[in-house]
């Protein structure tokens, strides 16, 4: 089969590209159909602050018939690229029907574009915005339905990434914990037991009232907390109070919690209702109406029957202290009281990079693994030896 590429560049090329994996996966059972204008926000200058000092560009690949048969994106970005070991891009977006010969083009292609602009490595399939979406390939959990923004794809992608010469920079971990009381290891109780007795520890969800100091509260968390871990940017104030606003039409105020010590904040839970319980009927669209019907759904039908923890944080010199016991038992105070209608949460990106989260998750929230992407990375010098993702808190030595 000859395939040819073109550079997305116009209105019907953008709506091929968008409309692929609806092809694509037409017969999957857990595939859930994102919306475009989450897709497109990425590759809007407007939308996307990676774009102040960074690029990207879009391929479609056709064949003899002109059929659009793969798709691929490429991105860098000069800040983020120079907090890596090399200068590394990345691409994502990728979607094909299982063709080695088809992939190539389509990994080529993103090869050769960052290469003419300085980069020395990539790393797939990966999102141009932050880790929490579109981040990672998926390799186990194939039965399960994706939670929002988080990748889904057929088993096949592994070997196309594979083949290619992508090597495993990471694993990111899903984790699974079904909503009951009770269910919380001794180990737990015992904690906040401890917790309970030591002067000036408090734990509490949010008030929605108050959004602009629980941004503040979590960026001064999140900075001590990840920022120490190569490739992840502080949040400025601004970053933050945009964070939480983009939140705010979704949040339920009884799944984000904050632990405080002497009325500083020493950790956060940040969980919201997973949106892909619900917009997958929405086939990609979202105009007035279905923003209307979601909003319904989440707030008086209860159909997002699930929670998408999206980040979990302890500030570093408090770590082994028990915050986190006290934050999920805090949570559970609420399960037991019958006002979390819900039945499941999951716990998305714990990193094998994180060995002390992925402790933390399956000892003291009691959650097990469910799922797991991969983060690839391809050397452009295939001379040169590749290193793995170093270990939070953990600065690599070449010497």
């Amino acid at each position: 089969m000859q395939y040819t590429l073109e550079e997305v560049t116009t209105p019907t090329q953008v709506r091929e590209f968008l409309d692929l994996p609806k092809r694509l996966y037409r017969d999957s059972r857990n595939w859930v159909c994102p919306l475009d204008c989450d897709i497109e926000a990425v590759f809007d200058p407007k939308t996307n602050e990676k774009f102040v000092d960074g690029e990207a560009i879009r391929w479609i690949a056709r064949d003899e018939n002109g059929v659009v048969r793969g798709r691929i994106a490429a991105f860098y970005n000069r800040e983020q690229a120079s907090l890596e070991e090399q200068p590394t891009g990345g691409c994502g977006f990728f979607e094909a029907e299982n063709d080695q010969q088809l992939a190539n083009l389509l990994f080529d292609a993103s090869r050769e574009w960052l290469a003419s602009k300085g980069m020395e490595a990539m790393d797939g399939p990966i999102n141009f915005g932050d880790r929490d979406s579109w981040w990672g390939l998926l390799v186990s959990g194939f039965e399960f339905q994706p939670l929002y923004q988080n990748p889904y794809n057929p088993p096949y992608y592994k070997e196309l990434f594979e083949n290619y010469g992508f090597c495993n920079y990471f694993n990111q971990h899903t984790y699974l914990k079904r909503l009951a009381t009770g269910e919380l290891s001794e180990s737990v109780y015992q904690r906040v037991k401890r917790l309970e007795e030591t002067p000036g520890y408090r734990f509490s969800h949010i008030d929605i009232r108050n959004l602009e100091q629980v941004a503040e509260d979590f960026r001064m968390i999140y900075n001590k907390a990840w920022a120490q871990f190569s490739g992840v940017k502080p949040f400025d104030r601004e970053h933050a109070q945009k964070l939480m606003k983009s939140l705010k039409p979704i949040i339920d105020e009884r799944l984000i919690y904050f632990a405080y010590f002497n009325d500083e904040p020493i950790g956060f839970f940040i969980m919201v209702p997973d949106l892909n319980r619900v917009i997958g009927r929405f086939n990609g669209r979202f105009g007035l109406i279905n923003k209307l019907r979601l909003l319904a759904m989440l707030k008086f039908t209860h159909k997002a029957d699930r929670i998408f923890g999206i980040i979990f944080g302890v500030t570093p010199e408090l770590h082994g202290k028990g915050i986190e016991a006290g934050i999920i038992r805090e949570f559970e105070k609420q399960v037991a009281l019958g006002k979390i209608p819900y039945r499941s949460l999951e716990l998305a990106w714990i990193g094998d990079f994180n060995p002390v989260m992925m402790r933390m998750v399956e000892n003291y929230v009691c959650a097990t693994k469910h799922k797991m992407h991969t983060t690839y990375r391809y050397l452009f010098d295939r001379t040169k030896e590749f290193h793995r993702c170093p270990r939070m808190g953990v600065k690599r030595n070449d010497a």
